[in-house]
Formats: structure tokens, sequence, C-alpha cells
């Protein structure tokens, strides 16, 4: 890297709007090592299979479409070049674990931050995933539970983030990710646009936004890396709170056994307790890595077509994987 600053540009509104309001700014990070695509490469070649996703969606106007592949026998070339044909994207998750440098990268950004943010403290805990995409893929409307980065290296990206209040996202929403893992299924109205903040990033850029603010992303046409960082604040600002939830009857689920399954409901491996809205340190397990954001935690049933393998690298997941038998039935992640 060329300075030993993360941040390339700062000032009093930024400080002002941190973890408040959407904003975009300038960074250092896309100039390290660990980012260039040698190194990604590799880190593809190595990375543990149970550890990461690689995710055909639908294209942008057409019906909602999510399918898990497999990178198989492919170099990590093989693959980033497979992305970048169309269709695909490819989600890392808690990729400090697995290369420790990128975690020091975003420890120096959170360093930073502290000494210019009044309040703000060093996170309880963060978790960072690498995204690799095609110049046609998109992530649909969702939240997250914890708070939420987005950093660009490559390629650029239209970002619309909406109001995190009703009816964009309500308390019962919120309920319903921190128990039941759906976040992906959050109503979406095409008028909910005209009340988003929409910020288009490049290479050197990053976003942040308010927590559990709703958002989806569109790759610009552009071959795209990115880094998205989740992480537990110390402490929450009441301005970033949504109102209380209210009481109201518990949704049936895998750990309530008597109550009735519902379609969008995952599969039960037994009794199970409701997850915390946490993204403490943890060893690197399948719970884990799978973290408390979308960007890394499964998707409803409902947003699940199949599983198939990735053949000869093509980006539609080629003619011999159409059709073929689902090798399992699997939840996905939805992405940032």
């Amino acid at each position: 890297m060329t300075t030993n600053k993360i941040f390339t540009k700062w000032d009093e509104t930024h400080s002002e709007l941190w973890a408040h309001q959407p904003i975009r700014l300038e960074h250092e990070m896309h100039k390290s090592p660990a980012f260039s695509m040698d190194d990604l490469a590799k880190l593809i070649e190595g990375y543990p299979r149970e550890h990461y996703s690689l995710v055909q969606t639908g294209a942008r106007g057409s019906k909602k479409l999510w399918r898990e592949g497999d990178i198989g026998n492919l170099s990590g070339r093989e693959v980033i070049d497979a992305i970048s044909r169309g269709g695909l994207w490819l989600n890392m998750r808690n990729v400090a674990a697995v290369d420790p440098r990128y975690g020091k990268l975003v420890d120096r950004m959170f360093e930073e931050i502290v000494a210019k943010v009044p309040d703000f403290e060093i996170p309880k805990g963060h978790q960072e995933s690498i995204l690799i995409s095609a110049p046609d893929a998109q992530v649909y409307y969702h939240a997250d539970m914890p708070g939420q980065s987005l950093v660009q290296i490559a390629g650029r990206k239209r970002v619309y983030v909406y109001p995190n209040s009703a009816p964009f996202i309500t308390a019962e929403h919120l309920e319903d990710i921190a128990l039941f893992n759906v976040e992906v299924d959050l109503p979406y109205k095409e008028w909910y646009d005209d009340h988003a903040k929409v910020l288009d990033i490049g290479p050197g850029q990053m976003l942040g936004w308010q927590m559990n603010a709703p958002h989806r992303v569109e790759n610009l046409d552009t071959f795209s890396v990115s880094m998205t960082i989740s992480y537990l604040p110390t402490r929450c600002d009441p301005r970033m709170a949504l109102p209380s939830i209210r009481p109201r009857r518990a949704a049936p689920t895998s750990f309530w056994p008597a109550w009735p399954r519902r379609s969008w409901m995952r599969r039960s491996n037994g009794a199970s307790e409701p997850r915390a809205a946490s993204v403490a340190s943890a060893p690197v397990t399948r719970a884990a890595c799978s973290t408390r954001s979308a960007s890394n935690r499964p998707a409803s049933a409902r947003a699940v077509e199949t599983w198939v393998p990735l053949r000869s690298a093509s980006p539609s997941f080629g003619p011999s994987a159409r059709g073929a038998r689902p090798m399992r039935a699997s939840a996905s992640v939805a992405g940032i």
C-alpha cells in the first residue's frame, strides 16, 4: 500500500453521519497485495468448501433465482474467469480466519474510525467476507442485524439504501431475522426506490449505513471484487434503533416442534436456540462461518432452487448441469 492510512479523505460531516446515514468514503485497501488477482486466485483454490458459496442469481428484472454450485477442481483463475463471463458470484465467508491480512486491514480501519467519530468504540467483533461477482450480478432487497460496510476493490456497484423504519423494515421483520433467518424475504415494492439513497461506488470507495437499513445492490456491468464487513457495535446510539419489538404470538419454528411448519422454514437438525445478533469472534466452524449478516446467512427455502455443480466453468452452469439430478437441497447466502 502507498500509505499507512486506510482512509484518504475524511471530514467532519463523515464523523457526524457515520452509522446514522448512508455515506461514501475513500480508502486505500484496494491497493493491498492481498487483493491482487494472483492472491485472490490462490485464496479461492485453498478455501474450505463449507465456508464459501458459489451462487447464480437471476438477471435484473427477471424472476428471482437463487442456485448454488461447486468450484470442483477448477483453478482459482478459472473460477474468476467463469464469474467474469456473467451470471455468478462467489462469497468467501469469514476470510480473516483463512488469511489474517484481511482482518488486520479492518482492524486498522476501525482504529481510524474510533479516532474520528465521537463515542464510537472498537466493535466487540467483526467478520469479513470477499465477494467476487459477475458484471450482471445483483443482491436482492434485504436487511442485516449487525452493522455493515461495503468496501469496493474492483469494478463498480450501485447500492440502494432504504430508511431503517416502517414500512421498509419493521420491528416484526427484525424479530423474524433474529429468530428465523428470513432477512431475504423482506417485502419489497418498486416505489420503495423513490425513498432510497442511491450511491455508486468504484475501486477505492466504500459505503457505510445505519444499522438494519434495508438495501439491495446491482453491479454496473463490470466484474466486481468487494469486501463486506459485519460488526457489532459496543453500544448503539438510540437514533440507530428501531421501535422495540411488540408482543406477538411467536412464529412456528424448529425448536417448538408442536407448532405447524411453514414452507419458508428451514429443516431442523434437532433442538436449536434463537440466533443472537452478534458477530463476536469464534473459531472457524460451519456455524461461525455462516455468520449473522445477509452475506453470510442462509436464505429461506423458498429462495433456493437446487444445488448444482459448476461444470465446464460456464456462467450458466453449462448445459450438462441443466436437468441434472440435484446433489442436495441447500440454503444459500444473500449477499450484502
